[in-house]
């Protein structure tokens, strides 16, 4: 058995260094390194590339984070807390006052001006999703651009249940 191990491990010694010398002779170690070089840097970049996300974007749901609507959103999301986008669930009431964010809507690219009502009266649901998607928010002095603040404080009732978003026009420029 060992003869003929060592005849294969001799054909194959012979055949590997055959064209590897050929190789040698073929191909310089600069090219060889031009090639390798070039391919590490394209491999490197992929993940720089830009990449249309509006695809993904049509599958999610109104109830997630990442949706347009929500780009200012500080708090539960009323679609999974017994209400929709846009009404408080049963038992609760809109806040008497709000903050407005301008969200921009990735299907036309204009800018919407997107009123965050805190519907309030009854207790958090604990499954609901929670949303901290503060972007443009401002420092605690600019109150009215500042979405931590329990604005369910201006109602008799002040319990916090969830947020609603609702689009209340066209931001001019």
């Amino acid at each position: 058995m060992t003869p003929m191990i060592d005849k294969f491990l001799r054909i194959l010694d012979k055949t590997v260094e055959g064209g590897a010398r050929q190789s040698a002779r073929t191909h310089g170690r600069r090219s060889f390194l031009a090639k390798a070089g070039a391919t590490l840097v394209g491999v490197g970049l992929v993940p720089v590339l830009p990449f249309d996300r509006r695809a993904r974007a049509a599958e999610t749901g109104e109830d997630v984070c990442s949706y347009w609507r929500h780009c200012a959103l500080d708090g539960n999301l009323c679609s999974t807390s017994g209400g929709s986008l846009t009404s408080c669930p049963p038992g609760s009431e809109a806040s008497s006052v709000s903050w407005v964010g301008t969200c921009t809507n990735p299907d036309d690219g204009k800018d919407y001006l997107v009123s965050y009502n805190d519907c309030c009266g009854k207790a958090s649901v604990s499954n609901s999703t929670f949303c901290f998607t503060s972007k443009g928010e401002r420092p605690g002095y600019r109150m009215g651009l500042y979405n931590d603040i329990n604005w369910c404080m201006a109602n008799a009732n002040t319990g916090y249940h969830c947020t609603v978003s609702v689009v209340v026009g066209l931001a001019d420029e």
